[in-house]
Parts: C-alpha cells; sequence; structure tokens
C-alpha cells in the first residue's frame, strides 16, 4: 500500500504507537494515509479501535517477519 508518511514505531509498546500515530496523523491532510512500523503484536487491535473512535479510516494490516504495518487515513475528524 502506498502511504504519504510513514512513522517508525518499532520498539515502543502500548500505548506509545497510538499516542505517536495520535500526534503525527494531526499534522496531515483529510484523506493522506499514514503508515506505522511497529513489532508491538497489540497494534493490531489497538489501531482499528482508535481510527474508529477518532473518525479515521483503519485500511489494514500488513505483517512480514516480526514487523507489522498497519495504514491509517486520515479522516475529516482526524
Amino acid at each position: 500500500m502506498k502511504a504519504d508518511r510513514t512513522l517508525d514505531c518499532v520498539g515502543l509498546y502500548c500505548p506509545m504507537p497510538i499516542v505517536k500515530t495520535s500526534q503525527e496523523i494531526k499534522g496531515m491532510k483529510e484523506g493522506e494515509i499514514l503508515e506505522v512500523i511497529a513489532d508491538d503484536v497489540g497494534i493490531k487491535s489497538d489501531m482499528p479501535a482508535w481510527a474508529e473512535k477518532t473518525g479515521n479510516q483503519f485500511l489494514g494490516i500488513e505483517e512480514e517477519g516480526g514487523e507489522i504495518r498497519v495504514y491509517v487515513k486520515k479522516g475529516s475528524a482526524g
């Protein structure tokens, strides 16, 4: 998936990947896609819940090796 920005959260654990995502997405335009790279498996359930709660769109997860890549599109409320 093509992302407009990438946020590296490898080595960070709950709740930091969500905190960093929230900070990063505030500086983005509506419709832009943020790729978050993490190694904390909690992000797989945390990110969809956070996106729904904040008005952003969770686009999916890709896993390769120990890395988890999640994609979020900034919504109008995000």
